[in-house]
């Protein structure tokens, strides 16, 4: 668990600004890789990236981009203490749980069955 106190900051004028600013550095690599479609696309994809880096550098140093990037830090630290099951045990699990979906569905479909019989069959043909 995490021992830090969680603090409930809104946005400030500076962090508005920025997230602005980011938006506006997006929107503008997106219209300048259509507006320059007689460019090489070589050249417009790298201008659409080096746009999409400049808003996502921009959007990381204001007050939720560094909660976004504390959160990928503790993930990634979290990830790393997963102990991944052995190729051997996955196709294990893999196949049982084939072997339980298709008994269940065997199963439900004999219960359909039986109720179409009892309903239809016989329960709705008595009065005829």
């Amino acid at each position: 668990m995490n021992a830090k106190v969680e603090q409930a900051a809104g946005l400030n004028g500076l962090d508005i600004a920025k997230l602005a600013l980011a938006a506006v550095l997006l929107v503008g690599g997106i219209v300048a890789f259509y507006y320059f479609g007689d460019a090489p696309k070589v050249v417009r994809v790298l201008g659409l990236l080096v746009a999409i880096a400049a808003a996502g550098a921009t959007a990381f140093v204001t007050g939720p981009g560094r909660a976004a990037r504390d959160f990928l830090r503790e993930s990634n630290f979290e990830l790393r203490k997963v102990v991944w099951p052995a190729r051997e045990e996955t196709i294990r699990a893999t196949g049982v749980i084939i072997l339980v979906v298709i008994v269940l569905s065997l199963l439900l479909g004999l219960i359909d069955l039986t109720l179409k019989w009892a309903i239809i069959d016989h329960l709705l043909k008595i009065g005829r």
